[in-house]
């Protein structure tokens, strides 16, 4: 079901002006594998990032939140280990990275933003981390992004990276991303890590408005099993280097162009889920406001059952109907809801349409992309979401995570 969004040489990944990337093989967690990134951001960078909601974030979280009140000159990405559940101490660990890391890059440990990914509730091997450090930052380059993408998985299959470039007043700029994330997906606030940037001029507020917006219209809209990491952060630069974003319509199409290349990155995450062969599109319509049809669209998207008829392709409509119900939406009547599979309707008014045939729903349930529409009938807001299907292979690899 992987599907690599780009080129495997990367060519179509466009570098950003003022945005350096670092690989090294540390062997934090397995020797001979890529798994620390840096990247060193220009001094005229600005930069906005979401995190976690889940109560027990990891040390990195806590202390790039932290980081974050000062200009930014650095990230410092480690996998195999996620440093979280590690209280006082890898708060302690993590500041280390963070001061290696600046003595390295020439700047203060508070202006280096520090991720980690992987196991939880063990130590960060700190040392193998600073050991890496001289052979990622001797490798920074502005072309390195499709490496760095590499760097950053975990149980991914692919890389996941996208670029677009777009026209603004003063000239054309460059959006370019990676995200990580095949499982523990139901972001709430976004993916397990994203790292977006822009050669743009863009100020601080604008930044962080348009991160929150994009945060919500890509990775707060896919689920692969429900669960919200303790380390999902999703980082948007601004260089600075490129052209400004002079007028609201710049920042209207600026922002176009980085939801395009989030959302690009999300769905990658649902097609890489662990274990996924189906890539499901859950539209909710005509519900009395967003909040009750991502509601109902989450209670679809979640449901252990549901989304195990989809790995047999087995359109078991009461599964669904069933979990539209147990959306928690106040006032829901089901003798008003009809629901789509694909083009085909398959129940009506709350209950089977009569024309709907079973071959109909296996024809659709079997490809390998398709869509499961409710219609609400109750108001006109709608919103969307994507996941997967659940498969025997997601339960071997989590039974086998740490192995």
């Amino acid at each position: 079901m992987a599907v690599n969004l780009r080129a495997p040489d990367g060519a179509l990944l466009h570098p950003v002006a003022g945005v350096e990337l670092g690989i090294a093989m540390a062997g934090v967690r397995k020797a001979n594998r890529k798994d620390l990134l840096v990247m060193r951001l220009a001094p005229s960078a600005n930069t906005a990032a979401v995190f976690t909601k889940n109560r027990f974030c990891a040390a990195p979280v806590l202390l790039a939140k932290r980081h974050l009140r000062r200009p930014v000159r650095a990230l410092v990405v480690n996998t195999g280990n996620a440093n979280a559940g590690t209280g006082a101490d890898g708060l302690r660990r993590a500041l280390e990275v963070c001061r290696a890391a600046a003595d390295a890059l020439q700047c203060e440990a508070e202006q280096v933003l520090p991720f980690s990914t992987g196991v939880i509730m063990e130590p960060l091997p700190v040392a193998r981390i600073v050991t890496g450090l001289p052979q990622a930052v001797g490798d920074l380059r502005e072309a390195n992004w499709l490496s760095a993408a590499e760097a950053i998985m975990t149980t991914d299959t692919v890389p996941k990276a996208a670029s677009v470039r777009v026209t603004l007043s003063s000239g054309q700029a460059t959006v370019t991303g990676i995200a990580k994330g095949a499982g523990m997906i139901r972001p709430d606030m976004a993916t397990m890590l994203g790292f977006l940037a822009t050669d743009a001029k863009v100020g601080r507020g604008d930044l962080k408005r348009i991160t929150l917006r994009v945060a919500d219209a890509s990775f707060n809209a896919i689920t692969v099993d429900g669960d919200t990491s303790t380390n999902d952060a999703f980082v948007c630069v601004a260089s600075g280097q490129g052209p400004a974003a002079r007028s609201k319509r710049d920042l209207k199409t600026l922002a176009a162009a980085i939801t395009d290349v989030a959302q690009q990155l999300a769905q990658a995450i649902v097609r890489d889920g662990e274990g996924a062969t189906k890539f499901v599109t859950v539209r909710v319509e005509r519900g009395r406001n967003e909040a009750e049809c991502r509601k109902v669209a989450y209670a679809i998207a979640h449901s252990p059952l549901v989304k195990t008829a989809f790995f047999a392709g087995d359109p078991n409509l009461g599964r669904i109907l069933a979990a539209i119900g147990n959306a928690g939406v106040g006032g829901l009547e089901a003798s008003r809801v009809d629901l789509y599979l694909d083009d085909v309707l398959v129940a009506r008014a709350g209950g089977r349409h009569p024309a709907y045939r079973e071959e109909q729903g296996v024809a659709a349930m079997r490809k390998p992309e398709f869509t499961v529409r409710a219609l609400l009938n109750r108001g006109r807001a709608a919103a969307t979401i994507w996941t997967c299907d659940l498969s025997f292979d997601y339960v071997k690899i989590n039974a086998e995570y740490r192995s």
